[in-house]
């Protein structure tokens, strides 16, 4: 992998009204992406290790993926047209031998490879011209986790008071964090920032991360 792309990751995933905020960054910057609210709750599963009675969407693509002796190699956010962030997912394959390895790149919606790259502990990269233009909302998210922190403190000293109060409804976030949030990037809606596709960028930006391969 080559200096055009920097490695994330998963810093928080926050529900909003009707989707997630997904943050997303190191110790230098932070970006958020909104997504649905169906995978972000599945990203959310994934990263707390949530067990399921039946395997939902992106276990079963897991699981073929497995069956088929393939993985995630990792995980590209390599585009943004507009308000559109664009995505690649890198699979790569084996034969029983081991002796013929694959290496497969699809298009796909930044909100799906970001779960399957949690669900399977593979990396996220983020190019750099993308990471250059996105806004570093590393505040932001240091405020929100000082209050969550704030919040588990304080259910932490009501129970040992025997407090009966809901721990769950002490830790949820208020209507002012989560304006917080959806005012990072006003008037856009989830859809506008995670449907795209490459279209006819695809061979482009897919000759570029061939490079990035190197």
């Amino acid at each position: 992998m080559n200096k055009d792309v920097i490695e994330v990751q998963v810093r928080a995933v926050l529900p909003l009204e009707g989707s997630f905020a997904v943050f997303l960054g190191n110790e230098a910057k932070v970006f958020v992406i909104y997504i649905d609210e169906s995978v972000g709750t599945a990203i959310s599963m994934f990263m707390r290790g949530v067990s399921k009675e039946r395997p939902l969407t992106h276990d079963l693509v897991g699981h073929l993926l497995l069956a088929f002796g393939a993985k995630v190699e990792r995980v590209v956010i390599n585009n943004i047209n507009g308000s559109v962030f664009h995505a690649r997912l890198i699979i790569s394959a084996e034969n029983e031998l081991q002796t013929t390895r694959k290496v497969i790149e699809l298009d796909a919606r930044p909100s799906d490879s970001i779960a399957m790259a949690v669900q399977q502990s593979a990396p996220i990269f983020v190019a750099k011209k993308v990471w250059d233009s996105v806004e570093d909302v590393s505040e932001t998210l240091a405020q929100i986790e000082k209050k969550g922190l704030e919040a588990q403190q304080a259910a932490e000293a009501a129970e040992e008071e025997g407090d009966d109060e809901d721990e769950d409804d002490i830790e949820e976030l208020s209507d002012d964090d989560i304006n917080s949030i959806a005012g990072l990037e006003a008037g856009k809606s989830d859809e506008e920032y995670d449907d795209g596709f490459g279209g006819d960028d695809d061979d482009e930006e897919g000759e570029e991360w061939k490079k990035a391969d190197g």
